[in-house]
């Protein structure tokens, strides 16, 4: 069996794979003073709860967007599941040509998740991640990665408001009634949600002029099956397309 695991700067997504199904799947917050033997701990844990045995990993790859957790998890990995992982990065073979200009530059988490765009829809292709930023990566229809847009995410918008505005609250995520606000709360949300789902769609527009108007739009991340149903362009929401991607790329990876 295989662990994947997609380290971002709010969310560690966990996955275990036999063969090409996904056994199970956990989302952990990210805390970057945790130990490795503290993450070792959790994700045994996750396992026993989920009914599987770590005995039966034989395998592990990291995509990681935090590097001050890459050697950590790394360590988890080898000390607690017993496993040697491949870490995403420079000469790791992932079978898509990378266009940025310094593909240094371009975070783990991209690429991959242009891997498993590629791989389960085809090109030329478009992925809206809703993370802590919200990206949008453009894969054309060689299946190579051109790049995309960063705009700030969902979650940071929110605090900005917050901490900036000194009458505004916090408040819960969720598609507002209707457009026009008849309170604090629900003109925030509007604002957020079809904002956002504004963005998107413009965003999207223009990419398809430039890479070919028939491309796929998929979304991922963890408030995407909220902005999605709003938007007229994103076609699929998979909230595990990364995960997809580290397992096409581990496989790709294999000695043998």
């Amino acid at each position: 069996m295989l662990i994947a695991l997609d380290i971002g700067n709010t969310e560690i997504v966990a996955g275990v794979y036999e063969g090409s199904a996904l056994r199970n799947h956990w989302r952990v917050s990210t805390e970057r003073r945790k130990t490795a033997d503290e993450y070792g701990i959790l994700f045994l844990s996750l396992m026993d709860h989920g009914g599987l045995d770590p005995d039966l990993l034989d395998s592990a790859i990291i995509a990681s967007v935090v590097p001050p957790l890459t050697q950590t998890l790394e360590d988890t990995c080898s000390r607690y599941l017993r496993v040697q992982p491949i870490v995403v990065g420079p000469g790791v073979k992932t079978g898509v040509s990378v266009k940025y200009e310094n593909p240094k530059e371009v975070g783990a988490d991209r690429i991959v998740n242009a891997v498993a765009a590629y791989d389960r829809y085809g090109a030329p292709a478009i992925v809206v991640d809703f993370g802590t930023a919200t990206t949008y990566d453009a894969i054309s229809r060689d299946g190579e990665y051109l790049g995309g847009a960063i705009a700030p995410g969902i979650g940071i918008s929110l605090e900005a408001l917050f901490q900036r505005a000194a009458k505004l609250p916090r408040i819960e995520l969720v598609k507002p009634p209707s457009v026009v606000g008849r309170n604090t709360v629900s003109s925030m949300q509007s604002g957020i949600v079809f904002g956002f789902a504004g963005q998107v769609d413009e965003i999207v527009r223009r990419m398809r002029e430039e890479i070919g108007g028939d491309a796929f739009v998929v979304a991922t991340g963890g408030l995407a099956e909220l902005i999605a149903p709003e938007t007229r362009t994103i076609q699929k929401v998979d909230r595990l397309l990364t995960l997809w991607g580290l397992r096409v790329i581990h496989q790709r990876n294999r000695p043998d």
